[in-house]
């Protein structure tokens, strides 16, 4: 890590630490005569399980590259957030860690902003299950029928009977491979994930269509795209879609706008 970047990482090490509040084993009689904010250096290396002498260069920009282990420990010992403990191991020069699974919950305000939007919109997950859908996209869409455990997932559901009435065969054929390669992104995300392991075991023994274009090994590139889709009562609409991430839960947003 050359120089300045050691040096940032001290100065935000030391400014997580003066904003923490003291930890319970600190003594009330040890808080009332505090004379510095935040953890004090001797309490923050106890709750971090490293030395004194090494949080004191790690702070001073002393230290070229702190291992993921002391990262991930200083991270839960000063209570960071997410955005706050990826902005930690990106200033040590480290990847932040991936999530082991996406959140299971949208957002409050995404959900408002689901809502309000007239156009069709969803939302589903790293794991490709559609968590929400606005009135329109309903509408549009319709909710997904049966109670099979695969039923809201936007992969199983493109090799479904209803893919085709939806998109037509064309369009259906187009979004199987995309939604494979899709499926096989997620699992390079998650590879230990039982339900998406689940879903590919699934998907093989019951569609030639899914084998084909898992044989072809793709991956998902494309993040705006044209759909032709059937609405149940207005017929067959254009859409221009555009898929926006939120790397912090792992969740995708889809939006459909008519195509002019």
């Amino acid at each position: 890590m050359p120089t300045k970047p050691r040096q940032e990482f001290g100065r935000y090490l030391r400014a997580r630490r003066a904003s923490v509040a003291p930890h319970a084993q600190a003594s009330e009689a040890r808080r009332s005569r505090r004379q510095v904010r935040g953890l004090r250096r001797q309490e923050l290396a106890a709750v971090a399980e490293i030395s004194v002498e090494y949080l004191i260069r790690l702070e001073q920009g002393r230290v070229a590259h702190p291992s993921r282990g002391v990262l991930t420990s200083l991270a839960r010992a000063l209570e960071l957030l997410p955005g706050q403990r990826d902005h930690l191991f990106r200033l040590a020069g480290e990847l932040p860690p991936e999530p082991t699974s996406p959140s299971e919950q949208v957002r409050p305000g995404l959900s408002h902003l689901l809502e309000g939007l007239t156009t069709p919109a969803t939302v589903h997950d790293g794991r490709l299950d559609v968590l929400a859908r606005n009135s329109a996209a309903t509408e549009l869409l319709g909710q997904p029928h049966g109670t099979g455990p695969y039923d809201r997932n936007i992969v199983y559901q493109g090799f479904a009977p209803s893919a085709r009435r939806v998109l037509g065969e064309e369009g259906a054929a187009r979004y199987g491979r995309w939604a494979t390669a899709e499926l096989r992104t997620a699992i390079a995300r998650y590879p230990h994930d039982a339900r998406l392991q689940g879903l590919v075991k699934e998907l093989t023994a019951t569609s030639a269509d899914f084998r084909r274009h898992w044989g072809r090994g793709e991956v998902a590139c494309e993040r705006s795209g044209i759909k032709r889709l059937l609405h149940p009562a207005k017929g067959w609409h254009t859409f221009h879609s555009e898929m926006l991430h939120d790397a912090q839960q792992d969740h995708w947003v889809v939006i459909y706008t008519p195509a002019t």
